[in-house]
């Protein structure tokens, strides 16, 4: 989570909620006034604790995520509709950043823009909970998504589409 705040945020919360270093300290440290560094930290620390969480068995999480990828090879957007939370977080994590979403537009966007015959994907664990990867026609990885599921709806996915962190990671191989 820390690591989809900006630099910025993440040394203002990191120091003052970790290490109590007062915001008069922190502000040079940041280029900004004690006050603006308080800011910081504040406006991370409701990132932080705005998170959604999981929820149900682990089982009825994966089986959420499997037919969010069922749906999504089927081309059946009303089925994609309903295990989208309405304000669904997608972060996506390129090689030139981070942009965060809200609401299931983006999301049912690039499941239209995907080319079902070119790419492989399969539900896979990411830090223990189910994700989705996905592999290009060359085999390669081209995506890593963590999926976030609560009441039964996809509340949460983080997308890292950046090569080179990929290329980088110890990922499964596509099937056969």
């Amino acid at each position: 989570m820390l690591e989809s705040l900006k630099a910025e945020e993440r040394l203002a919360f990191v120091l003052h909620d970790m290490f109590a270093v007062p915001f008069a300290e922190i502000g040079p440290i940041v280029g900004k006034s004690p006050d603006a560094a308080k800011m910081l930290a504040s406006r991370a620390r409701r990132k932080v604790q705005d998170r959604p969480l999981p929820t149900g068995e682990k089982r009825q999480r994966r089986e959420v995520v499997d037919a969010f990828l069922a749906a999504s090879r089927e081309g059946d957007f009303d089925a994609l509709m309903k295990l989208l939370d309405p304000e669904v977080i997608w972060v996506r994590r390129t090689a030139h950043g981070s942009k965060v979403v809200i609401g299931p537009n983006e999301v049912l966007a690039a499941v239209q823009r995907g080319d079902v015959a070119r790419v492989e994907a399969r539900r896979v664990s990411v830090d223990g909970e189910p994700g989705i990867l996905a592999w290009g026609p060359t085999g390669r990885p081209i995506a890593l998504m963590s999926c976030t599921v609560a009441d039964g709806k996809i509340v949460a996915v983080e997308s890292l589409v950046d090569p080179g962190r990929l290329a980088r990671m110890d990922l499964p191989g596509r099937r056969g």
